[in-house]
């Protein structure tokens, strides 16, 4: 309960104190703060790009790409004619190159700061807590967001908002042809969160709606659990005479 003063002296109105909004996917991913996206495994970088684009709601305005050249040397460039299958809105998606991390950063954070833009994405190799802490900072003064996206060796403390680990998953059934892919899914798990920390380890099943080019959560949709390794059989011999017979 929060107390007001009124104007007759020594009076006083309690009015209940506003309940804080429920913490929810995206957890404002790409709308506020810096945001780590990292791959689950090696490969999943564009599932990765795709997520990140589908869930990401920035304010209208131009997206700034930074990619750095070694991650397009591993696992390709950005494929223009993709975006419209993921952005809500036609909006210039401009796109930058560096070939040094430290190059990827000042880019990152150039960009942020010049306010012109309305969303940052960029792809690189790492970055550290001070790196990370740097952004989170210019990003809260200008109001841009940043989505970082990471290969899936990036582990550590981090200043951003939250950390995700994505994968993709077979996509959903087509209701007109059962050979055919349906809608894109992933499976996007919230490793650590500085707005709903209780979250952290929930596991998100999420498919992308091709009419408002949104996620939604995939309610009953298992979750994959690593399967138990079995211990290594020990060799089988086959005695001299055995061979002979056969």
């Amino acid at each position: 309960m929060e107390s007001e003063a009124l104007n007759i002296p020594g009076v006083f109105r309690l009015d209940r104190k506003p309940e804080k909004a429920e913490a929810r996917f995206p957890l404002k991913l790409g709308a506020e703060g810096v945001h780590e996206i990292c791959e689950h495994a090696h490969g999943d970088m564009g599932a990765v790009s795709g997520f990140a684009l589908a869930a990401a709601k920035p304010a209208p305005g131009p997206v700034f790409w930074i990619r750095q050249r070694r991650l397009r040397q591993e696992h390709g460039r950005l494929l223009q004619a993709g975006l419209p299958a993921l952005i809500r809105d036609e909006r210039p998606v401009l796109h930058a190159e560096t070939r040094k991390l430290a190059d990827t950063l000042w880019a990152i954070e150039e960009a942020v700061r010049s306010s012109a833009v309305s969303l940052v994405m960029a792809e690189l190799e790492d970055i550290d807590f001070t790196a990370s802490r740097r952004l989170t900072l210019a990003s809260g003064r200008c109001g841009v967001p940043v989505i970082l996206m990471l290969p899936f060796r990036h582990e550590g403390s981090s200043a951003a908002s939250a950390r995700w680990r994505v994968k993709p998953r077979p996509s959903a059934p087509n209701p007109f042809d059962a050979r055919a892919p349906g809608a894109l899914r992933w499976q996007a798990t919230l490793e650590r969160s500085r707005q709903a920390p209780a979250m952290a380890g929930h596991v998100f099943n999420l498919e992308l709606d091709d009419e408002t080019l949104s996620l939604r959560v995939v309610p009953g949709l298992a979750t994959d659990t690593p399967a138990p390794r079995k211990a290594p059989q020990p060799r089988q011999t086959v005695s001299p005479d055995l061979r002979r017979s056969a």
